[in-house]
């Protein structure tokens, strides 16, 4: 089950470096543009002007000690071709909160035996705990399948949002231009991470969806007309295709959303746990922020709960529905 973890954290931080890849080239070329369109013109006073506004800009975000909107670029790896892949601050805690989560729980689980020692009963009790709450959600015929990826999704998220409690995260690096360019982040202050977990809830989806119930019954349970022709007068009831035609395009619209509900969500709640933390540190260092930190471990908690849980709703949705009566398409 670790190696799956493992698996799964790392698919979400590879389509993370892919994003933020994409993000910094964008950024880059608008830079670009803005620099050199004056000198285009040929207008020396304007341009003179807007370097100095520039410096200004420069001097008050230099004075500014909030969280940055974007994680930092450390380094480039070389492909080839381009300037190169960039690492970010906020990969790099991913990578290094993933694998210390690894470590700690090979360590405290050691080898799996019949009678689990106490670091093996304390994981399997946490662990049993969750797969009991995601049974009643997404069924006992499914639990097998998606467990594997919901407990991922929630210890990944849990520690990724609890990363910024760590002492270091976000308080030392090197300083460019008067700013504290710091080397970690806690990984889902990036909207590229939490857009990437996203999208591997959406393929995870995808997949159970039509490998465990199948295109026909998906379409059926989109578009279908629900309603009983026994029951339902004629009139009525053809009548019906069109309306329930039209649920079936909101209800996909919803479905393509729910990559923008379940990242900006994420996204917003750890960006301004980790704001609200960094001004209040900035008043008094002492004492004063530990009510937050609290405040942050349990919101970090019920985010990652939140995630997952409604991923283990989304598949249950159309995979867990004819349970009850024994019958599930293959």
């Amino acid at each position: 089950m670790l190696n799956k973890i493992a698996i799964a954290a790392f698919a979400a931080l590879f389509l993370i470096g892919q994003g933020s890849a994409l993000a910094e080239s964008v950024a880059h070329s608008g830079a670009d543009t803005a620099i050199h369109a004056p000198a285009a013109h040929g207008a020396g006073e304007q341009t003179q002007a807007l370097a100095e506004e520039a410096h200004a800009g420069n001097s008050h975000a230099a004075e500014h000690k909030g969280v940055s909107p974007k994680p930092y670029i450390l380094f480039r790896i070389p492909v080839g071709f381009g300037e190169g892949l960039p690492v970010t601050n906020s990969m790099v805690t991913g990578w290094a909160i993933s694998l210390l989560l690894i470590i700690v729980l090979r360590i405290a689980v050691g080898k799996a035996s019949i009678i689990p020692g106490r670091g093996q009963a304390v994981v399997e009790t946490m662990v049993g705990g969750l797969r009991d709450l995601y049974e009643g959600i997404v069924g006992k015929q499914m639990i097998g399948k998606t467990f594997p990826l919901l407990i991922a999704l929630f210890v990944f998220i849990l520690t990724q949002n609890w990363s910024g409690l760590l002492p270091g995260v976000g308080s030392f690096g090197i300083v460019e231009d008067g700013h504290l360019k710091y080397f970690f982040r806690p990984a889902n202050t990036d909207l590229s991470m939490t857009l990437g977990l996203a999208i591997v809830h959406f393929v995870a989806w995808l997949y159970f969806v039509l490998r465990f119930v199948g295109p026909g019954h998906l379409i059926y349970d989109l578009f279908g007309n629900k309603a009983d022709k026994k029951e339902v007068p004629g009139p009525v009831y053809y009548p019906l295709f069109i309306v329930f035609f039209m649920v079936g395009c909101i209800e996909v619209f919803s479905i393509v959303l729910r990559l923008v509900s379940l990242s900006v969500r994420l996204y917003g709640n750890s960006f301004g746990g980790e704001s609200l933390l960094t001004s209040i540190s900035g008043m008094m260092a002492w004492l004063m922020p530990v009510p937050f930190m609290f405040l942050e471990t349990l919101i970090g908690l019920v985010q990652a709960l939140v995630f997952s849980l409604l991923v283990a709703v989304y598949i249950g949705l159309i995979c867990n529905k004819d349970e009850e009566h024994g019958e599930h398409a293959h």
